[in-house]
């Protein structure tokens, strides 16, 4: 594996990025020569209005699309040329996402729910149990365990979401308005939550939001301008 030179390495790089979509006979070009990196513990904001290419920065900072150009570095690895089976390992053990929709599985509990990414990622059923419930309890809803999300409130659900996202201890957090669904009280006490754990865990997490107030809370922003990541100052 290509790695980033010693003294360079971040757990999120992104270098000389381009997507562009074919739009009709053009191309819609959405990225051109974007910039990027993320250090371990540091809170990044992305605010940006829609249509600017924010879902698109998300999804190729999660490996779920590759640029046209450039490279993209998570933990030091170049991704841009490995197979999709190697992309697909890494974002497993490496890549964590929180969504503004819970996309909580509806059949099973919230135990089960932080059971099953360990499990596929080859953890033994006990093993993955006694994570996810180490990790309910640190997002104080162990008392929670047992229930399905549509029993659990909706800042209950969404810490759930995020344990689940951290249960195979990635290095890279990936969120999409991960408060956008609650009401601003919730919204508080859940990125808080989301915050300590970032902090303690020593994360690097991207978080694309509207909310200002929770913008300044993180360590910058950033936002897209004509294809480029530049400061935001919001």
């Amino acid at each position: 594996m290509n790695r980033a030179a010693p003294g360079e390495e971040k757990v999120l790089r992104l270098t000389g990025v381009r997507r562009a979509y074919k739009e009709g006979k053009r191309d819609l070009v959405v990225l051109d020569g974007a910039e990027l990196a993320l250090s371990a513990g540091e809170m990044v904001a992305l605010v940006a209005p829609s249509g600017t290419g924010k879902s698109t920065l998300l999804h190729l900072a999660g490996l779920l699309e590759r640029p046209d150009k450039g490279e993209i570095y998570v933990d030091g690895t170049a991704t841009n040329t490995m197979s999709d089976n190697r992309r697909t390992a890494l974002r497993r053990h490496h890549i964590g996402f929180v969504y503004q929709f819970h996309h909580l599985l509806p059949e099973f509990s919230a135990l089960e729910n932080l059971m099953l990414p360990q499990m596929i990622a080859g953890l033994s059923r006990k093993l993955a149990r006694e994570r996810a419930r180490e990790l309910l309890d640190y997002m104080r809803i162990g008392n929670r365990a047992g229930h399905r999300p549509a029993e659990l409130s909706g800042g209950e659900q969404q810490r759930v979401a995020i344990a689940r996202a951290v249960a195979n201890s990635p290095r890279l957090l990936l969120a999409d308005e991960p408060t956008g669904n609650l009401d601003p009280a919730t919204s508080s006490h859940v990125f808080s939550t989301l915050e300590t754990l970032v902090r303690e865990t020593g994360l690097a997490a991207l978080i694309a939001t509207h909310n200002h107030d929770l913008a300044r809370r993180m360590d910058r922003s950033v936002t897209l301008d004509n294809g480029q990541v530049v400061a935001y100052y919001p």
